[in-house]
């Protein structure tokens, strides 16, 4: 069953007042208060009992003279939408920057502070409260910072980082999926260097895209970058860490001599299916930390090689678009419930499960769900730069497709943006199975799901131009 409906549009022009094209940034820390707290990337509960590096709401605010918006990428694993709802509503009462005009989205991270129940894992009420308030600092110190500015953008291409992380492999090498199924055609993370690898089953996006922001007297302010890497891990046990994306954010910093306010920030691209093993020829096992630090090293070496050439532009014009769609929610047949209803009664620890039992809770719980449920899609420009924000893990073939298909000359996709509503496969790779697919509360939309999503950024970047054009055939009149 598929079914969508339009229900919200919102197109932005000229909401807000400036004077010139004004650029701010600030980075609010969002490290919970009180250890131990919870940490979401793992189907069991882990408990964080130190921090490596602090975790950060790194806010991005411009204004063209009529509009501004703002970007806000948190170092954390999931967030669920109210969350993002509640802290564009503060950030909107306090800058008067519409909610439309707000962009706000997780890393990923796996090593950050729960913020959405999902598995076995469960948020802290109050480290939820502080997040919400943090997200919103993040879009009015940022807005409290606004000056003169110029901004420019570039892409840069990092292969090496990359794999896709769904293979497929030599049918006897095939496990049963934790519905009791042995048909799955591709599997997530098969073992690295083995023989039964076969080919990948999708692509890779090698492209860093970046926007750049700096006063105009040069000053480096912000930079914004999108990478297509799930996140990287290496992480000490019980330890928080941004991972590579607050190690890039540091590093960035650095390279472009940026002074005390300025702010890096790495959002996660379409990588959904991406992740930084090399599974043919794998690497030696790394010190704890090593590989965050070396991807960040490589990706800022790459970005800031290419940043010199970066044409900047006081004149960029900015707007934003929103659109809420409806999807529907996939469920379990009556075999099936009966099947999950046994093995979770008859589960020896609910609080500890085991793979199917937990699968078996997933399917208890969308069997109660609702049938259809609610995103909220967005695309931003920034002169000829565009950025659609989809609040999925979406796979990397989506977001290339989306690239090919938009209007404007560069395009990037920030994933897990303005809520979480799991994975986003095509319908050929749902046809695949494996993990991605399974059905749970990380993966559970409709399998046109895609399908729609790209359709409507794609109307949505089309209704952009074409504003921009006519805006400009006005201008020339």
């Amino acid at each position: 069953m598929r079914y969508s409906v339009f229900v919200l549009m919102v197109l932005v022009g000229s909401q807000c007042q400036a004077d010139v094209l004004r650029g701010g940034a600030a980075a609010i820390d969002i490290t919970p208060q009180k250890l131990p707290v919870s940490m979401t990337g793992s189907f069991q509960d882990r408990k964080a009992t130190g921090v490596h590096d602090r975790l950060h709401a790194r806010g991005l605010v411009l204004a063209d003279g009529r509009t501004k918006i703002a970007f806000v990428i948190i170092d954390s694993c999931l967030i669920p939408r109210d969350i993002h709802d509640k802290a564009k509503e503060i950030a909107s009462q306090r800058t008067g920057i519409p909610t439309s005009c707000i962009l706000t989205a997780a890393t990923h991270t796996h090593t950050a502070p729960t913020a959405l129940k999902a598995a076995q894992c469960s948020p802290d009420p109050q480290y939820l409260e502080y997040l919400t308030k943090q997200i919103a600092e993040a879009v009015v110190v940022a807005n409290a910072r606004l000056q003169p500015a110029e901004i420019g953008w570039g892409v840069t291409a990092v292969p090496d980082q990359i794999n896709n992380r769904r293979w497929f492999i030599k049918p006897e090498a095939m496990t049963a999926n934790p519905f009791g199924r042995a048909d799955d055609l591709v599997r997530m993370n098969p073992p690295r260097g083995s023989d039964v690898l076969l080919r990948p089953a999708g692509p890779v996006d090698p492209d860093v895209t970046f926007l750049s922001v700096r006063s105009t007297d040069g000053t480096a302010v912000s930079l914004l970058a999108n990478y297509g890497l799930h996140y990287v891990g290496g992480i000490a046990p019980g330890q928080l860490s941004a991972d590579y994306f607050g190690e890039f954010a540091r590093q960035i910093k650095s390279r472009l001599n940026g002074g005390e306010d300025f702010v890096g920030i790495m959002s996660n691209g379409a990588s959904g299916d991406v992740n930084n093993y090399d599974f043919l020829d794998p690497r030696p096992r790394a010190a704890s930390y090593e590989r965050m630090e070396a991807v960040a090293e490589i990706v800022t070496n790459r970005v800031h090689g290419v940043h010199g050439a970066v044409q900047f532009s006081s004149e960029a014009v900015l707007r934003a678009s929103e659109r809420e769609i409806e999807l529907a929610v996939r469920k379990p047949d009556a075999a099936e419930l009966k099947r999950a209803r046994q093995l979770f009664d008859n589960a020896a620890d609910p609080l500890r499960l085991n793979m199917d039992e937990l699968y078996a809770q997933e399917s208890i719980r969308l069997h109660e769900a609702d049938p259809g449920v609610r995103l909220k899609l967005q695309t931003f420009t920034v002169g000829d730069l565009a950025v659609v924000a989809i609040p999925c893990e979406v796979f990397a073939e989506i977001g290339i497709e989306i690239k090919r298909r938009s209007p404007f000359p560069t395009t990037f996709v920030i994933a897990l943006a303005n809520g979480y509503n799991g994975y986003l496969p095509t319908p050929q790779q749902h046809a695949l199975g494996g993990y991605e697919t399974w059905r749970s509360g990380w993966s559970y939309l409709e399998t046109e799901a895609s399908t729609t999503i790209t359709e409507t950024t794609v109307q949505m970047l089309q209704s952009l131009r074409a504003q921009r054009n006519q805006s400009a055939g006005s201008q020339s009149d």
